[in-house]
């Protein structure tokens, strides 16, 4: 007979190695779950090293039977966007349960009671931790192993929520996007009759000046993203985070900006999908997966790329304009993937509303690939 099922706060270094670790084990078996670098995973949860611990706070738990964790979750309160959106809502994420009906609701009790002592009416997640990290649910998709930084679940997860109350907040949308010869026809009619009311540069990012060159990209990020759903600006240690994660992954080639007299007014980022490299790694690096990592990188064995970032300034968005700017660092980068031997990517994650977005994926080539849920609740 089973032991009753208890959640405990994570307190000492033990518990954050067992919550740390819990995924390998409950995931471990799905041969579309991609186990993440353990590296990586602790420098994220390390409010120390990471930067987004500057403006929120979070709290990790465990479910524990019979001596073993059958289940984690955190809870989360970002102030930037509380101050941002207004909306009194609190974050749960990094959720994992073993197959056992009582272990998401009480995982769930957890971080809800949580959010409500801090005076907060409303949780959303899941987010891991937050817009700008890991977020969504998979709910399509199932079938094929997560892009980088995108997450991998198993279907029960989604019921369980569901069932404690979740209600669908939003859904975020990916795309494969496969490398042909050519350019799909829709793109290259569109930018044989330009309609920029100037003239439109576009340029491949300067190595040399990487910190630089994030700036710029989070520059239009912020502008682009700024009245979307959620949306949380990069602060600027952020910014010098995102820089150092991207060095080994940065490809100038990869990497191109859209210029309307000297100021940014769009970019197109792709990297090599990271996941590919790593799928068969088990999670480490020590003491020789360092070597294996980076010679894949490096030479070209990885065939899959991720665009977590295209956009253009807001004043572009939902009209031709914007399409063409986005085509033209698209006809760049199509040729620079091509060359170095790309076969196919993921492009997302979308909003699931946004169809300006959506329709110039979709006349590039892409078709859908995954579907992640946001879940939200009243609390009472």
């Amino acid at each position: 007979m089973s032991s009753e099922l208890e959640v405990r706060p994570v307190s000492t270094a033990a518990e954050h190695a067992a919550f740390l670790e819990l995924p390998y084990r409950i995931q471990g078996g799905d041969p579309h779950w991609v186990p993440p670098l353990r590296m990586e995973r602790r420098e994220h949860l390390d409010p120390r090293r990471n930067p987004w611990f500057e403006h929120a706070e979070a709290a990790f738990w465990l479910a524990w039977r019979d001596g073993r964790p059958v289940g984690r979750v955190s809870a989360q309160l970002d102030r930037l966007r509380l101050e941002r959106h207004q909306d009194a809502t609190g974050q749960f994420g990094m959720l994992e349960a073993e197959r056992d009906p009582a272990v998401i609701p009480a995982l769930l009790s957890m971080a809800e009671e949580w959010v409500r002592a801090r005076g907060l009416t409303r949780i959303s997640g899941p987010f891991s931790l937050s817009i700008n990290d890991e977020c969504g649910l998979l709910v399509e998709g199932v079938d094929t192993p997560p892009a980088m930084m995108m997450g991998h679940a198993p279907a029960h997860y989604a019921a369980a929520i569901e069932r404690f109350g979740y209600a669908k907040a939003k859904d975020l949308v990916t795309y494969e996007l496969p490398i042909t010869p050519e350019l799909p026809r829709a793109v290259a009619r569109l930018l044989e009759r330009s309609t920029l009311p100037g003239p439109v540069s576009v340029r491949s990012m300067r190595s040399n000046r990487l910190l630089d060159e994030v700036r710029v990209l989070v520059q239009v990020f912020n502008d682009a993203w700024s009245e979307n759903w959620g949306f949380v600006p990069f602060t600027e240690a952020e910014i010098r985070h995102l820089a150092h994660s991207l060095r080994p992954l940065i490809r100038p080639e990869l990497v191109w900006i859209a210029e309307m007299a000297n100021e940014p007014v769009g970019v197109f980022l792709a990297v090599p999908d990271l996941n590919a490299a790593i799928a068969d790694l088990g999670g480490r690096l020590l003491p020789f997966n360092w070597a294996r990592l980076l010679w894949r990188l490096k030479t070209g064995r990885v065939h899959r790329f991720r665009v977590p970032l295209v956009g253009v300034a807001k004043r572009f968005q939902g009209s031709f304009a914007g399409g063409e700017i986005i085509y033209r660092l698209y006809r760049e980068i199509h040729g620079a993937l091509l060359k170095t031997g790309f076969t196919g990517g993921e492009v997302g994650w979308i909003l699931e509303d946004n169809v300006p977005m959506r329709r110039i994926v979709e006349l590039g080539g892409g078709h859908l690939r995954k579907v992640y849920r946001i879940y939200e609740k009243a609390l009472a």
